[in-house]
C-alpha cells in the first residue's frame, strides 16, 4: 500500500482495522466488542469433511421463473410489468439479456478521495439526499433547525438498500425505494455531545429519519439519469419511520404469546421497523427490508425474565447490565424500548419487511414464515415449479445461510387477482437452514488461504428443514419457537457458521446463487470456529464470495454444490482468489457486502469497510466464461462512506448507489465534517446514478 494511503487513512475501527470507530458504534453497536452469540459447538468443515466426495459438475442453466419488465426492455413471461431491473434486492433480470463478456470500462483505481470517482465515459449524479422532500409540504432542510415533522415528511439518513421499480405505463417513471438503516447523532445535530444529552425531540427526530422512502423518479430526457419528480401529483411518495408507521405480523407466530405487549395485546401490529439493511425487489412488484442490528435499541435486559435472558443474548442483546455501551436511549422516547417493562418487544423486530410501494395505503408486513435474525435482507427467485424461494443471510460473525419456499406457487399475469395472490406468497412456507462440507482434506485447509490440491475451495452441501407451517423439524422447539428464536433452532440443527454471511443474490441466468461473506477477524482466532473450506482463511478481514448451485437446478431442493469464486483482498498476495483469473489484470477488493446482476449475467459488488487502506467501492466481473473472475473496480464513494445497493436497471443503462454515512470517521460533526460530500458544507447519505452520455449499457 502506498504511503500516501496509508496517511490519509482514518482511525480504524473494531472489524480488524477496516471500519472507523464511529461506524462500528452506530451501525452494529460496537459487535465487535462483544462475544460472539454463536457459542454453539457445531460440526465445522474441518470435522467432518469427506476426502472421497465426488464433486458435481455445473448444472444446466435452470428456467428461471419470475423475470419482468425492465426499463425499455421486452417483457420475458406475464408477471406483472412492475419490478425492472437487477440489484442487491431485485431477483429478476428484465431487459432483453445480451451475451456475457468483457467489461470494458477502465478500472477506477483505489484512492482516498472526498468524492464519486467513476470511469471515464460516464456521468454521475446525486437523485436524493438527507433532507430533500420526501412528502408534499416538507419544509426546506435546515440541519440547525430541523424538526420531528419535518423529518417524517424528508429522506431519511443513511440509506442503504436501493430498489427501482417502473411504474406501470410509464416508461419515463419509476419508484425509487430505499432503506435508511440507522443514524450518526454526531453527525445529524449541531453541537452534539453525548447520546446522554440528547433531548426527548431529538431522539424522535433520528427515530423518524430510520426506516424507507418511497419516491416518484422521472428519467431526464431519456438518458440513463434520474431525478425526482418535482411540481406534480405525488401519488405514492411515502415516508416509512421507526417512530409511528404501523406493520402487520403475517404468518404463523403473528398473534404468538412472545410477540404480545401492553400496547398490542394481539401481538399482530409492531409500530415501527428498526435497522433496514439490504432488501429485495419481487417479481410481484414489492420491495423486502431486512430488520439487522436491532439489538442495539433496547436496554434493561439484565431485568427480562430469566427464561428469555439466553434468547436475548443468542440476539446479541445485552442481559447484564441495563444500559449497554452503545444504548441509543430511545427508551427515554418511547417506553417500549425498556425490556425490563416490556420484555417482548425486542421480538417483534428483526424480520423480513414486504413493502407494497404502489399502494401508500397499504400498512407494511413481517413475516413470520421466514424467520427471525439479523437480516441483511432477502432476494427472491422463482422456481420451476413455480414456488418462490428467498435466500437470506444473517449477518453476524459465525452465522448462518437460510432459504425460504413458499407453499403457494407465483400467478402469472396482470389481473389484479394474480397480484393478490402473490401478495401472500411470503406469509407461508418451508423454512431451511445450510450445511456445508468440503471435498478436500482437512490437511489442506490451513488457514492460509492455500488452494488445495485440486485447485478450488468446493464441495456440497444440504439445506435443512427447520419449520413448515405450524410444524418444527427441530427436537423440543414448537414451530413458534423456531420463526422467534431462528438463530437457536440453526445451533440445534447443526448449520455451518459462516463468515458473515450478507446479500444473497440469484443470477437470472444460470439458476446459481451468490452470497457475500463480509469478513470474519474471528475465524480461527483463540477459541472462535477453526477454518474450513468454506471459510478457509484465519482472521478473515477481506471477505469472499459464495457460489451455490442447486442440485438439478432445482431451487426447492434440499441438495447443492458450492464454490469459491473469490477470495477478496490484495491481488498480489497469496491468499486471494479470482476464479482462475490472471490476477496481475484485477482490482483490489475488501469486504464485499451487497450483490447484483446486470441482464448480461456480470456479477456487480459493492464493499463496507474496505481493510485495504482506500476508499469503498463498486466492482463488476463476469462470472462465467473466459473471463470469470476479471473483476473490475466500476467506481468509489466518499471519504469515510459505504457503498450500498447496487442497482442495475433492467435496460442496463443506469446504475444506482447509495453512497452510505460519508465522513462517518472518529471525531467528525457537523460543524468539523471529515467529509463534506456532497455539497461542499458537511456529509449528507444520499443516492447517486451513473450512466453513459453516449446511451450505452453499464459496463461494457
Amino acid at each position: 500500500m502506498p504511503d500516501k494511503i496509508r496517511r490519509l487513512l482514518p482511525l480504524l475501527g473494531h472489524s480488524g482495522g477496516s471500519r472507523d470507530a464511529m461506524t462500528c458504534l452506530y451501525r452494529c453497536g460496537n459487535a465487535c466488542d462483544h462475544p460472539v452469540p454463536n457459542t454453539s459447538d457445531n460440526d465445522y468443515l474441518g470435522d467432518v469433511v469427506n476426502a472421497g466426495m465426488s464433486r458435481r459438475g455445473v448444472i444446466r442453466a435452470g428456467a428461471v421463473g419470475g423475470m419482468v419488465l425492465g426499463f425499455g426492455g421486452a417483457l420475458t413471461s406475464s408477471a406483472p410489468a412492475l419490478a425492472g431491473g437487477t440489484s442487491h434486492g431485485g431477483s429478476h433480470g428484465g431487459g432483453k439479456p445480451v451475451k456475457a463478456g468483457r467489461l470494458t470500462f477502465e478500472a477506477v483505481a483505489p484512492n482516498t478521495a472526498d468524492a464519486v470517482t467513476i470511469p471515464k465515459g460516464y456521468r454521475s449524479s446525486v437523485v436524493i439526499r438527507w433532507g430533500d422532500a420526501v412528502v408534499p409540504g416538507a419544509p426546506a432542510f435546515d440541519v440547525h433547525n430541523q424538526t420531528v415533522a419535518a423529518q417524517l415528511k424528508q429522506f431519511g439518513y443513511n440509506n442503504d438498500f436501493v430498489g427501482v421499480l417502473p411504474v406501470p405505463g410509464e416508461s419515463d417513471r419509476a419508484l425509487l425505494v430505499v432503506n435508511h438503516e440507522y443514524t450518526n447523532e454526531n453527525l445529524i445535530f449541531p453541537g452534539f455531545t453525548t447520546l446522554d444529552a440528547l433531548t426527548v425531540d431529538q431522539i424522535k427526530i433520528a427515530m423518524a429519519a430510520h426506516g424507507l422512502s418511497v419516491v416518484e423518479l422521472e428519467r431526464v430526457k431519456r438518458t440513463g439519469e434520474w431525478k425526482p419528480v418535482e411540481g406534480k401529483r405525488l401519488r405514492y411518495n411515502r415516508r416509512i419511520t421507526a417512530l409511528e408507521t404501523r406493520f402487520s405480523l403475517t404468518g404463523p407466530a403473528a398473534g404468538h404469546v412472545l410477540l404480545r405487549t401492553a400496547a398490542d395485546p394481539e401481538g399482530r401490529t409492531v409500530i415501527g421497523t428498526l435497522n433496514n439493511c439490504a432488501g429485495g425487489v419481487t417479481p410481484w412488484g414489492t420491495v423486502l427490508s431486512g430488520e439487522e442490528n436491532v439489538n442495539q435499541y433496547f436496554v434493561g435486559g439484565d431485568q427480562a425474565p430469566e427464561e428469555l435472558k439466553a434468547k436475548l443474548t443468542r440476539y446479541g442483546i445485552t442481559t447484564t447490565a441495563r444500559y449497554p455501551s452503545d444504548s441509543r436511549k430511545w427508551e427515554r422516547a418511547q417506553e417500549r424500548f425498556d425490556l425490563a417493562k416490556h420484555p417482548n418487544e425486542a421480538h417483534r423486530f428483526g424480520w423480513i419487511v414486504e413493502v407494497d410501494p404502489f399502494d401508500p395505503e397499504a400498512p407494511p408486513r413481517k413475516h413470520t414464515a421466514m424467520g427471525r435474525f439479523k437480516h441483511e435482507g432477502a432476494n427472491v427467485i422463482v422456481a420451476d415449479n413455480g414456488r418462490v424461494v428467498a435466500y437470506m443471510g444473517d449477518d453476524e460473525r459465525f452465522d448462518y445461510l437460510y432459504k425460504f419456499v413458499s407453499d403457494k406457487k407465483f400467478l402469472k399475469g396482470n389481473s389484479p387477482a394474480a397480484r393478490r395472490h402473490n401478495l401472500s406468497l411470503l406469509e407461508s412456507g418451508t423454512l431451511y437452514v445450510a450445511k456445508v462440507t468440503g471435498d478436500s482434506p482437512a490437511s489442506e485447509i490451513d488457514g492460509t488461504g492455500k488452494l488445495p490440491t485440486d485447485g478450488r475451495f468446493d464441495g456440497k452441501g444440504k439445506w435443512i428443514k427447520l419449520v413448515s407451517g405450524n410444524t418444527s423439524f427441530v427436537p423440543g422447539m414448537t414451530a413458534a419457537d423456531v420463526l422467534i428464536f431462528t438463530r437457536q433452532a440453526g445451533d440445534a440443527v447443526g448449520a455451518t457458521k459462516m463468515d458473515r454471511p450478507e446479500d444473497v443474490q440469484p443470477s437470472l441466468r444460470t439458476g446459481k446463487i451468490y452470497a457475500a461473506m463480509t469478513n470474519n477477524t474471528n475465524r480461527g482466532v483463540g477459541t472462535n470456529a477453526a477454518v474450513d473450506e468454506a471459510n478457509p482463511r484465519n482472521a478473515n478481514k477481506h471477505g469472499h464470495i459464495f457460489e451455490i448451485t442447486e442440485d438439478r437446478g432445482d431451487h426447492t431442493g434440499t441438495g447443492f454444490t458450492w464454490q469459491l469464486p473469490i477470495v477478496c483482498g490484495d491481488p498480489a498476495a497469496a491468499d486471494t482468489y479470482f476464479g482462475g483469473y490472471d490476477k496481475t489484470a484485477v482490482s483490489p477488493i475488501s469486504c464485499p457486502d451487497n450483490v447484483a446482476f446486470d441482464s448480461a449475467g456480470n456479477l456487480w459488488i459493492s464493499t463496507d469497510g474496505n481493510a485495504l487502506g482506500s476508499n469503498d467501492g463498486l466492482f463488476a466481473t463476469p462470472v462465467e466464461g473466459r473471463e470469470r473472475g476479471h473483476l473490475k473496480q466500476f467506481l468509489t464513494v466518499p471519504r469515510g462512506a459505504e457503498t450500498c445497493g447496487p442497482f442495475v436497471t433492467g435496460d442496463d443503462r443506469s446504475v444506482f448507489v447509495a453512497v452510505q454515512h460519508p465522513g462517518e470517521i472518529t471525531g467528525a460533526t457537523v460543524e468539523k465534517p471529515a467529509s463534506v460530500w456532497p455539497d461542499g458544507d458537511f456529509a449528507k447519505p444520499a443516492v447517486i446514478v451513473t450512466w453513459r452520455p453516449d446511451g450505452g449499457p453499464i459496463g461494457s
